[in-house]
């Protein structure tokens, strides 16, 4: 049973921030082969989940893994509050339409497992909804994974309070940041308690297991973050395909 308040939020002390960054480079150069590969492949899709709290890095964290990839071979959905015409859908519509397609990687900025999250939180679902949503996640999920070749690869930030009252408040101080500030993140921050619950909910009832990365400290998130990118992407066995042509052998 995940309980947050055992797992760390800071970058382990073995490692040196300096030599970190110098490996995460070296991660996310390799994640640019990776993605090339699996770009000419066209035979496996990739779905990365990033979920956290109010200034947790989701953002920075997205940035900073491709620096060496395609733009064409690389998608971001940035999960919003619902139109009109998806409230009137049922809650995974607008999340099935942007699952990637083989080939790509599609990164979600905040997923479907915000309809357990932020909705449970504030009550407007209630346990036995949250629950039947949870299991239809699960079958989603698996329907991608089974009917489309398709990799989950979720990650979950987390920080600590204190970090992110630091993160915050930054936003109302850095007039390059002005525009990240949202008053009810401050709001929602009253709520930590229940979001935890609400994570620990999620973590535990997943059956695509969650990565659980140290945010607090910016080097070690994109360094965790990098490496369970490229494992995951190693893991497929991608391969370039052969030269096919009528005037030229490979």
């Amino acid at each position: 049973m995940i309980k947050l308040k055992d797992i760390p939020t800071q970058a382990s002390k073995k490692l040196d921030k300096s030599d970190t960054k110098e490996l995460t480079k070296q991660l996310t150069d390799r994640i640019g082969d990776l993605q090339n590969t699996l770009y000419a492949e066209r035979k496996h899709a990739v779905l990365l989940i990033i979920q956290g709290m109010d200034g947790s890095g989701k953002d920075g964290t997205t940035r900073a893994l491709f620096p060496a990839c395609s733009p064409a071979g690389v998608q971001v959905y940035c999960l919003k509050k619902p139109t009109e015409e998806e409230f009137a859908h049922d809650f995974l519509w607008r999340i099935h339409k942007e699952a990637p397609q083989k080939g790509f990687i599609k990164v979600f900025n905040r997923s479907q497992y915000e309809d357990i999250l932020i909705q449970w939180v504030h009550g407007w679902i209630d346990d036995a909804k949250r629950d039947r949503r949870m299991a239809s996640i699960n079958e989603f999920e698996k329907t991608l994974v089974e009917d489309n070749n398709t990799t989950i690869i979720k990650i979950m930030l987390h920080i600590s309070p204190e970090v992110q009252l630091e993160k915050l408040t930054e936003r109302t101080l850095n007039p390059r940041k002005f525009w990240k500030h949202n008053d009810d993140d401050w709001d929602e921050r009253k709520l930590w308690n229940k979001y935890q619950s609400a994570y620990e909910y999620a973590l535990n009832h997943s059956e695509i297991p969650w990565n659980i990365v140290a945010a607090d400290h910016e080097w070690y998130r994109d360094f965790s973050a990098a490496k369970i990118l490229c494992d995951a992407l190693e893991g497929l066995n991608l391969q370039l395909p052969p030269l096919v042509s009528k005037l030229f052998k490979a």
